[in-house]
């Protein structure tokens, strides 16, 4: 009996899936990959593309021929509903779709609840396509009125790294203005060593970027920190982390109280062995796992793995990260911060060490 194998979300993890599919195809199977669009942006080059070193197309991979390339069957549209115990999930086109193993990597929502009332003003990160249209469209009205002021509010690794790069880009446009990073200071590299936070925060400095810690509430017109004190802000870049989408805590998968999926360190579900998930929209249960793309993508040949495990009746393999993450951060003028550990180390080298390792991850799926 041939098997339906479907890939929900064009997520990291899912590239290696895809990857693994075309160099060993799986007989017997029916393959489908259902994604909100057709490309997918890798999200450690967002920084450099505000920055002017990456056009576009350097960080987008078409899906359509990745698909292709792998023998799975590409339809646009995302994924609302899923019954896992009837084993269905259903689509924002109204199209649902039966499974016999399905993968879920459709990423996190952005977490922006307390900043919702800047409206239109707000830009989250994620997702990464609509950040890429709605800031080419606000860079081209601020070259204009030559004077804006941007707040960045997150203090992980990706927020410290949004907030260099929309100095630059505002600074290569000829833009005036403040820009500005707000977290509190317990949330600002929290996961790093002291010198790493050292030398993000005198880069900050020389970059002319206000490090306020504190907790930000939007309102119509900036942002009021936890100290009272206002920020005007004619857009707020949110890099907050993530939160689960709300269908996935009704679909009757084992979640947590915040609504990510719970799995093992094979990536299972706990309550449903035939769905399997990665990234943003997990917990494990053995352990805890930052919420960070370097995960998504180590996880991916597991993820691969343990799919093929599925349909071959085989053991499964188990994700276990490394003690250490190398962490890259861009700044400046094609500079970069390494994080690895207890050791930090900055300068140019390692912007050139970054901008290989970023190209050559893209490359490797640019069908």
């Amino acid at each position: 009996m041939t098997e339906r194998i479907i890939l929900g979300g064009g997520g990291h993890a899912h590239l290696s899936v895809l990857a693994d599919w075309a160099k060993r195809p799986l007989p017997q199977t029916e393959r489908w990959l259902v994604t909100s669009a057709r490309h997918t942006a890798y999200s450690g080059m967002l920084p450099g593309w505000l920055a002017g070193n990456y056009r576009a197309d350097d960080l987008l991979i078409d899906l359509e021929p990745l698909a292709q390339w792998a023998g799975a069957h590409l339809v646009i549209g995302d994924i609302v509903k899923l019954d896992a115990d009837a084993a269905k999930i259903e689509l924002s086109t109204g199209v649902q779709m039966a499974f016999d193993v399905l993968s879920l990597a459709t990423g996190g929502e952005a977490n922006v609840v307390s900043l919702a009332a800047l409206g239109e003003r707000l830009l989250p990160v994620k997702p990464v396509d609509a950040f890429l249209r709605k800031w080419t469209a606000f860079a081209e009205e601020a070259q204009q009125r030559g004077t804006v002021d941007v707040v960045v509010v997150g203090g992980g690794a990706a927020g410290v790294e949004m907030a260099f790069g929309v100095e630059a880009a505002l600074r290569l446009r000829g833009v005036r203005g403040t820009v500005s990073l707000v977290t509190p200071q317990t949330g600002f590299l929290a996961d790093h060593a002291a010198k790493t936070r050292a030398l993000a925060q005198a880069a900050l400095a020389r970059c002319g970027i206000g490090l306020h810690f504190a907790k930000a509430t939007g309102t119509a017109e900036g942002v009021i920190l936890s100290n009272d004190t206002f920020l005007h802000a004619d857009c707020v870049v949110a890099a907050t982390g993530s939160r689960a989408q709300a269908w996935l805590a009704q679909s009757g998968l084992a979640c947590t109280a915040k609504g990510f999926v719970q799995v093992g360190a094979n990536l299972r579900s706990i309550s449903h062995p035939g769905i399997l998930a990665a990234g943003d929209v997990i917990e494990r249960t053995d352990r805890q796992l930052a919420r960070s793309g370097v995960h998504a993508v180590k996880a991916g040949p597991i993820l691969a793995a343990n799919i093929r495990a599925s349909v071959a009746g085989d053991r499964d393999q188990a994700y276990t990260p490394r003690r250490r993450t190398l962490y890259l951060m861009a700044y400046d003028s094609r500079q970069a911060i390494l994080s690895w550990g207890p050791l930090a180390t900055a300068g140019h080298w390692v912007w050139r060490l970054k901008d290989w390792i970023d190209r050559s991850f893209v490359r490797q799926y640019q069908v």
